[in-house]
């Protein structure tokens, strides 16, 4: 029989079997846990060593390369991990969400790492500002690697998504990490992890697994190491609370199961198209995944008057669930993790039971041959009459396929109720009205980390309640464990360490990589923008001639673009404003400035790929004179090519125009594409 094995230090280890991992399906062995216990000193020493070592060869656009084609490497074999899946209780709808969804993770991150992040190991965030009044002394803030390790503590009911939504932002940031899934589901982390170390693509000692107990791996992280849980609040606050994680401050992130809410509001009629669209959301988060998310809706609010209408419309959804084996045909529920998940959320429905009526069960047998021995249960429903006064669903959670519903009368009173559950990572209102939304989300934000709105347009495309996406912040206050995870390219920057650097603009520039205004410049005789990708240096400047701006400009600019707005043309108007006289457009500041520094020769500069940071700081009235230097600020390697298989690269130009005066009008940064001199190939892990 099958080891379910642990990858530390570069090996897979295990070959004593210990307990037995069963199909949640029908209680057949798949594995058994290990029993050797591993060295987590020797483990975490690799980690900060031989994976931080490996994982600083590479910077973060070739980081984000590699997610990208590990991505792809996992699509190619999914299919062995669906099969191995089912025996999770998953159906293949769930294991969609679990297996491809982990992998579109790991797409977005590769996106966003390369659309977003520079080259290098080092993040220059936010601007440098002048901390003098000459400009001689600046301050900045950047973002370096930390240089310890990822503890991984994931939760039994996603043993992909769970694992990889974490990996792809820690990865990206140059942190090797050490995944620990729950024991239940372990095998299908574990065979995960074997295609991820079998495409080759990963850095040595970038990823390692524990299967089994964690021991005493939290005694022998350091300061520079960052610890990550889902799952519990109970455990959460145990390992929390571990000595060496307060002695030494280590950062903890919890992201805990949560009585989540959705909310019907007042506006909806039994009419209208939203209530269907409410009781199909929350039918979608009791079934999928048999109710086993974090997100899951727990509680349904509804207005008083109408309950029993929304109770008589999800018990007859509820009532065509077939639930069984997966492989049978009609089957749309799968079953609960384990029999010990099974035995944990009966004990919770009793506790249920005590203060709330049980409106909707089934009594029906799973289908499947031997699925008496699985871990199944069906839907079930509760109804709480006095939600304010006695209801132990703001405090229990049945983590399976298991919700109450509660009455309100005022729109103050849903809210009172939604806070009950003290902190939840989704809330769902239901409104057609804006203005419902407008009162309400404020007030329930405080409460939740992510709300969703539904209506009707946006039922055409939305996720739904349950879907926590890669651009979005996924974690709650409170209860849900009061952490941050995902929201986009800011899940890397809680794996780094973020410092304020004083000193003067050049010394600034040295250290972030990118010219600081103030810094020392590089006056040459050849244009910048002829010059390839390689050859342009940080600092090198182009000081432009002059241009006086005349009346014919601002009448030739005004209906060329059909801009007539009468500052421009109203001489009445214009002095009686707060600049005194007709300005210029700033957007033909803008052209005139680029007709100064444009090399209009063909050369390596192909493209402008776009402007950042523009602003328009002073008027330019006519008869201003007016020039721009063009200075190189930054420069980001893709590895990218063009059509034709030519290698570029993208240059970020700062671009001062200042008046005769030299006083700053218009600043901006302008993006290009630039041209490399020979076809440079990123210098990729295999």
């Amino acid at each position: 029989m099958k080891i379910i094995q642990s990858f530390l230090n570069g090996q897979w280890i295990g070959e004593e079997k210990k307990s037995a991992l069963k199909s949640a399906i029908n209680g057949d062995v798949i594995g058994y846990i290990h029993a050797e216990l591993p060295d987590f000193e020797e483990a975490t020493d690799y980690a900060r060593k031989k994976g931080q070592a490996s994982l600083m060869q590479m910077d973060f656009q070739q980081r984000a390369t590699c997610l990208r084609n590990l991505a792809k490497y996992l699509l190619e074999h999914k299919e062995s991990l669906y099969l191995l899946s089912r025996e999770t209780g998953a159906t293949r709808g769930d294991s969609w969400i679990d297996i491809e969804g982990g992998f579109g993770t790991l797409f977005a991150y590769a996106s966003m790492g390369r659309n977003q992040l520079p080259s290098g190991n080092l993040i220059h965030q936010g601007s440098a500002m002048p901390l003098g009044k000459n400009n001689d002394f600046a301050g900045t803030h950047i973002l370096v690697p930390k240089g310890g390790v990822a503890v991984h503590i994931n939760a039994f009911n996603f043993p992909i998504w769970g694992m990889l939504e974490k990996f792809a932002p820690c990865f990206l940031a140059g942190m090797p990490c050490i995944v620990k899934p729950a024991s239940a589901t372990s095998y299908l982390t574990e065979a995960t992890v074997r295609l991820m170390n079998e495409s080759g693509l990963l850095p040595e000692g970038s990823l390692q697994l524990i299967i089994g107990s964690t021991g005493n791996l939290l005694d022998h992280l350091i300061e520079q190491d960052v610890v990550t849980f889902t799952g519990s609040a109970q455990t959460a606050r145990l390992l929390k609370n571990n000595d060496n994680i307060i002695k030494r401050s280590i950062p903890f992130n919890a992201e805990a199961d949560s009585l989540n809410a959705a909310i019907l509001a007042p506006d909806i009629n039994l009419e209208d198209t939203e209530i269907d669209l409410f009781v199909r959301e929350v039918f979608k988060e009791m079934t999928t995944k048999v109710g086993q998310k974090c997100t899951a809706i727990r509680r349904i609010i509804v207005p008083r008057e109408i309950m029993p209408h929304v109770i008589d419309k999800l018990s007859q959804k509820l009532a065509k669930v077939t639930y069984g084996d997966p492989d049978v045909e009609g089957v749309r529920m799968g079953a609960l993790a384990s029999i010990e998940q099974l035995e944990d959320v009966k004990a919770k429905i009793a506790e249920l039971r005590e203060t709330s009526e049980l409106v909707y069960s089934q009594d029906t047998k799973p289908q499947g041959v031997g699925c008496q021995k699985g871990a199944f249960i069906s839907p079930h429903l509760f109804v709480n009459h006095q939600p304010l006064i006695n209801c132990a669903a703001h405090d229990v959670e049945a983590f399976g396929p298991v919700a109450t519903m509660m009455p309100y009368d005022t729109i103050d009173e849903a809210i009172a109720i939604a806070a009950l559950g003290k902190g939840s990572l989704v809330t769902t209102l239901c409104t057609k009205d804006p203005m419902i939304a407008a009162q309400m989300i404020p007030q329930l934000a405080a409460l939740h980390g992510r709300l969703h709105i539904l209506d009707a347009q946006a039922a055409l495309e939305s996720t739904g309640h349950g879907s926590p996406l890669p651009f979005l912040k996924h974690g709650g206050p409170g209860r849900a464990g009061g952490g941050e995870e995902l929201a986009g390219i800011n899940a890397v920057y809680h794996y780094m360490q973020k410092a304020a650097i004083q000193g003067s603009p050049t010394m600034l520039s040295a250290v972030t990589g990118e010219y600081v205004r103030g810094a020392n410049i590089i006056e040459t005789d050849v244009h910048p923008f002829k010059r390839s990708f390689e050859s342009v240096q940080i600092g090198e400047s182009l000081l432009t001639h002059r241009r006086t701006v005349t009346e014919a400009d601002i009448v030739n600019f005004g209906s060329l673009s059909g801009d007539h707005f009468y500052m421009h043309f109203d001489d009445i108007a214009a002095k009686e404003s707060q600049f005194g006289e007709r300005i210029a457009h700033g957007y033909f500041v803008l052209s005139a400035a680029a007709g100064l520094f444009v090399d209009p020769g063909v050369g390596p500069v192909l493209a402008n790929y776009g402007l950042d940071n523009l602003r328009f700081i002073e008027p330019v009235p006519i008869g201003t004179t007016i020039r721009a230097r063009l200075t190189c600020k930054r420069k980001i390697d893709q590895g990218k090519e063009s059509k034709d298989g030519k290698p570029q690269g993208v240059i970020v130009w700062d671009v001062q125009v200042t008046d005769q005066d030299d006083v700053l009008v218009a600043s901006y940064d302008i993006l290009t594409l630039v041209a490399k001199e020979m076809n440079e190939s990123i210098n990729m892990h295999p």
